[in-house]
């Protein structure tokens, strides 16, 4: 497997978001145009063929400059009101080094043009790479992942045994001992990584107990700010991350044999809400 076939951590899958999501609520001055236009950039990225994907040397840059693209594309609608981007945010959310004083006289596309330069490190070649992009439609890694996985014979355990594997993965993951959760998993366990369209998680299912030890094992890379307990998911034990105390994956497991046979990764924060209460 290569590195963007392992996936990320979770840690720089929300870092990642969090700072799209900035970019373009400075620019746009809305937070809930930010979120559309970051949920459109990660369409975009999914839109794309394996080897082209492969082909993006920084994924993060590429993000960014789709970003800056829809943004400009949305300032320059006829029936914007004419705001200045960030007119929601405080000085607070605006992406660090940028003068206030510098940016008063500039365009929107000024702005943008200096955002996606100066602060994020793209270039005017990715942008203009970016805007030869063609639209894709709504469909999802999640959606066909539901296409892909193929329907397991009915294979179950004891709740006891199903409470007793769920432990042992979390402490294999824990200690980031990827022999000792690939020898948990049976020899064809699948693991699907559900985000939704909106986080950059592995695209297709993974299969294999090593693949998937390793893959599960690099999305929980230890990390100061990230956590990991056992809780019920779906009314048998399974495992939930935090990151900042937001929860940010929930894992359930499909144990059978005293294996685990698959793995299920909900990254898309739209089905973590009821995880989160009171976050926006």
């Amino acid at each position: 497997m290569s590195r963007i076939d392992d996936g990320l951590p979770i840690a720089d899958l929300l870092d990642e978001r969090r700072q799209l999501v900035a970019m373009a609520r400075w620019l746009l001055g809305s937070g809930r145009e930010a979120e559309s236009a970051v949920d459109e950039c990660y369409r975009r990225w999914y839109g794309l063929s394996d080897d082209e994907r492969e082909r993006i040397g920084t994924p993060r840059s590429w993000l960014a400059g789709v970003v800056g693209d829809l943004c400009l594309s949305r300032l320059a609608l006829p029936d914007r009101d004419g705001g200045l981007p960030g007119a929601e945010s405080g000085p607070e959310e605006r992406p660090a080094g940028l003068r206030l004083s510098a940016l008063d006289s500039l365009t929107p596309a000024e702005r943008a043009g200096l955002v996606l330069d100066d602060v994020l490190g793209t270039t005017r070649e990715t942008v203009a790479e970016v805007r030869r992009l063609p639209d894709t439609g709504p469909t999802t890694p999640a959606d066909e992942a539901e296409r892909v996985v193929p329907e397991r014979p009915v294979r179950s355990s004891s709740a006891r045994q199903h409470e007793v594997m769920a432990h042992a993965v979390r402490r294999a993951c824990a200690e980031e001992d990827e022999a000792l959760l690939a020898s948990l998993l049976a020899p064809d366990a699948t693991a699907v990584f559900d985000g939704g369209g909106k986080v950059r998680a592995l695209v297709g299912p993974v299969h294999g107990d090593a693949q998937v030890a390793r893959s599960v094992l690099r999305l929980l890379a230890r990390h100061p700010r990230t956590t990991l307990d056992t809780h019920s998911v779906n009314g048998r034990t399974g495992l939930v991350v935090r990151y900042e105390q937001q929860v940010a994956a929930v894992i359930s497991l499909d144990v059978a044999d005293r294996h685990v046979v698959q793995v299920w990764v909900v990254l898309n924060p739209d089905k973590l809400r009821s995880f989160n209460p009171g976050r926006p």
